[in-house]
């Protein structure tokens, strides 16, 4: 397979942000949906060994911008961890890059069906079920689940959480499809369960009275409660050593093949430890 590789310069953690933050990506974000387009199909290599990818020069991601600090829109631009290694996978391959905003439970399902995006990248953790389904790339950061309530909650405290959450008089928010309900349903399987498309909604439920807790991956729930949920707190926390990874189509190995030696890549380099620590600082 020839790519050709653009120079990639690692970058201080402060510079990091800074470079990627447009590089490559429209400012406007795509419309949210799931549904396939009909004429368009997924990247896959030609016979030559070029990839060929959805739009021809361009590495398109599905992500669902609401998870900071991993993707976010702030001014309309994609922001956070994932996005910044979107761009610099790109740019070791020497493609341009693209987001499209999918809802999470949505970018599984339209990796395996092609025709919206070339790759998945929006803090996906690496679970059987998926794996079933698309194949990942080689990790780029673990993550742990968390549950958060309402600071002035004396009913669920960090002394009672693992017994409170798991009552029938409980709800829990989580966004659908993710780790965070998986581990809602199988720790707190006596608690009602709220699903939400988006995880912003779930802490929004929270505030509003219409959820107890919520669920989620650690270093999200912790970039939540340091903004503008700071009026909730962590009671509960489990070391569950996710793997987030990139979800590619299983019938293109070719594209899979060059985002884990573009990941091996940026590893090497530092580079990836570099956007870690300017996303999550």
């Amino acid at each position: 397979m020839n790519i050709t590789r653009r120079q990639f310069v690692p970058l201080a953690a402060g510079a990091a942000a800074a470079m990627f933050g447009l590089a490559g990506c429209g400012s406007e974000p795509a419309t949210t949906g799931s549904a396939p387009a009909d004429n368009a199909g997924s990247a896959e290599a030609t016979s030559d060994g070029e990839l060929t990818l959805l739009t021809a020069g361009t590495l398109t991601f599905a992500t669902s911008p609401d998870y900071p600090p991993f993707e976010n829109l702030v001014d309309g631009e994609y922001v956070g961890l994932d996005m910044d290694l979107g761009r610099a996978i790109a740019d070791y391959l020497g493609l341009e890059c693209e987001y499209t905003n999918i809802d999470f439970d949505g970018i599984v399902p339209a990796i395996v069906a092609g025709g919206q995006a070339d790759a998945g990248l929006s803090g996906i953790s690496i679970t059987p079920e998926r794996e079933d389904q698309i194949d990942f790339s080689e990790p780029y950061y673990i993550d742990n689940q968390a549950v958060a309530v309402m600071s002035d909650n004396t009913a669920i405290t960090e002394d009672n959480a693992t017994e409170a959450l798991n009552s029938e008089n409980v709800t829990i928010a989580v966004q659908s499809g993710s780790t965070g309900a998986d581990h809602a349903a199988e720790f707190f399987p006596n608690a009602e369960q709220l699903p939400f498309p988006n995880f912003t909604d779930a802490f929004a439920a929270v505030q509003a009275g219409q959820a107890d807790a919520v669920c989620g991956n650690s270093a999200v729930v912790e970039q939540m409660l340091a903004g503008a949920y700071s009026d909730e707190h962590v009671v509960y926390s489990s070391a569950t050593g996710e793997e987030y990874a990139i979800a590619v189509s299983k019938d293109n190995p070719d594209l899979l093949a060059a985002i884990n030696e573009a990941i091996a890549a940026l590893q090497e380099d530092g580079t990836i430890d570099e956007l870690i620590a300017a996303n999550m600082g």
